[in-house]
């Protein structure tokens, strides 16, 4: 019965995985729970946004796992206990980048580079099999070269490097790792003679989910840019996600028929030469971030009509044109389930054939993205009036004030419809107000802490 509970209590933890303040929570309960959860919080324990504190302590924790006598050389002041369990053995996440950043951290330039090597061995000894690692800018510590690589590195699933990592190291890791699901690459500037990355792709099985990383410091390096693209053009039946924060240098977008999932940031109109013929037609996910009107529509105009998210953010050129974007969506859309986009006055009208024509609609992130009057008592009467059933999570961002008055009316007329999840901007005292309308069943959640560059996962 015990190992029962305790393979439960493992199946149970491991749906929190990503839930870190439930688990920290429940590490206290007893010692079984306390062994259960422990691994699995350390199983990534660069997850966590990392202050100075936060780094300051993990390094604590990494040194007390080193020889007594580094830990004399390290802090000859200070007596570390042993940890309550090896933690180190749990991690499955290879973080070269904040393991290097964590070396920084301690103060001992004489010792720096046996205390790296000892550090990384660290981490690597044992039998322990990485699902992820993450290589920094110029890494130099010959990976595939240390006993058992094979061993430590066959699973490897996602790999995060700069395109600047020493090249006997990425050929290195291209002979061990061969089932690569998900790539980040950050592109760097000194990519000549470079080809490592190029094999490393190419030598892959099933790669899923890209991230091309473009640094804002970097130039233009449009040679490797179109090597790069070509080598990944090679997965295009395989390949399910990408994200990328520069307009592509070839027509990569148009051989990727099975994506699904697609991410735009910065995208200039320099050119639409790589949206010409441009077919999606499994997208369910569009999300862009400073990317022209234009290029929206043209996005989501090539799609096979299974967007069910859409995320629009702080476009450029004409925002008066969002009525085209707009359009776009209640044309080629019939299954969108959430919503995000600009609106401005102008862009009411079409909004409401927007919610019309989509019946599946259930989340509605507005930003009001002006200081000018806007007509909140409007969007309110359409919302009540033409919102199909599903829809009821609301997220409304302004650099204006909700009027309260509008507000409260949009709360009467919700009257026999799904209590609402609301977030909202910039509206003081409507506190009593929300109180009042939850008693009334209109507003079930109401929240005003929640960092609105999120999607809904608030709801």
């Amino acid at each position: 019965m015990p190992k029962l509970d305790r393979d439960v209590l493992y199946l149970i933890f491991e749906e929190l995985q990503y839930d870190k303040r439930t688990l920290h929570s429940c590490l206290l309960i007893n010692r079984t729970w306390c062994e259960t959860i422990i691994p699995i919080l350390w199983r990534n324990p660069w997850g966590y946004n990392l202050n100075i504190e936060k780094e300051k302590l993990l390094s604590n924790i990494i040194i007390s796992h080193l020889s007594n006598k580094s830990k004399i050389s390290l802090k000859p002041n200070i007596i570390y206990q042993k940890p309550l369990f090896n933690y180190i053995i749990f991690c499955k996440h290879l973080n070269l980048s904040n393991i290097q950043k964590i070396i920084s951290i301690i103060d001992i330039e004489s010792e720096m580079k046996s205390i790296k090597k000892e550090i990384i061995t660290l981490f690597i000894k044992r039998n322990t099999k990485f699902t992820h690692i993450s290589i920094p800018y110029k890494f130099d510590f010959q990976l595939h070269l240390i006993p058992k690589a094979k061993d430590h590195f066959s699973d490897i699933k996602f790999l995060s490097c700069s395109t600047c990592v020493n090249n006997n190291i990425l050929i290195g890791i291209m002979k061990i790792c061969k089932s690569i699901e998900e790539l980040e690459l950050i592109v760097g500037e000194d990519n000549n003679n470079n080809n490592g990355i190029i094999k490393l792709i190419k030598s892959q099985k099933n790669l899923l989910n890209i991230n091309l990383i473009y640094p804002s410091y970097t130039y233009d390096d449009k040679s490797f840019g179109e090597i790069l693209e070509n080598s990944l053009i090679n997965h295009s039946n395989t390949i399910e996600y990408i994200k990328i924060n520069k307009s592509p240098f070839t027509k990569i977008l148009t051989s990727f028929i099975n994506l699904q999932v697609l991410e735009l940031d910065n995208i200039q109109n320099t050119t639409l030469d790589y949206l010409e013929n441009l077919s999606l037609p499994y997208l369910r996910i569009l999300r862009t971030k400073s990317v022209s009107i234009e290029v929206s529509t043209i996005l989501i105009k090539s799609t096979g009509g299974f967007l069910n998210e859409i995320k629009i953010d702080s476009t450029f050129g004409n925002v008066y044109s969002n009525n085209r974007i707009i359009q776009a969506i209640y044309n080629n859309c019939p299954f969108l389930k959430y919503l995000k986009l600009i609106l401005l006055n102008d862009n009411i009208s079409e909004l409401e054939k927007l919610i019309i024509n989509c019946n599946y609609l259930n989340g509605l992130f507005i930003i009001i993205d002006s200081l000018a009057a806007f007509d909140w008592d409007n969007l309110f009467k359409i919302l009540t009036e033409s919102s199909p059933n599903s829809l009821f999570k609301f997220k409304f961002y302004s650099y204006v004030s909700i009027n309260l008055g509008s507000l409260k009316q949009f709360f009467e007329n919700w009257k026999g419809k799904h209590p609402m999840l609301l977030q909202l901007s910039r509206v003081k005292n409507v506190e009593d107000l929300i109180v009042k309308y939850k008693k009334k069943g209109r507003v079930k959640i109401y929240n005003n802490n929640v960092n609105f560059d999120e999607g809904f996962e608030w709801i």
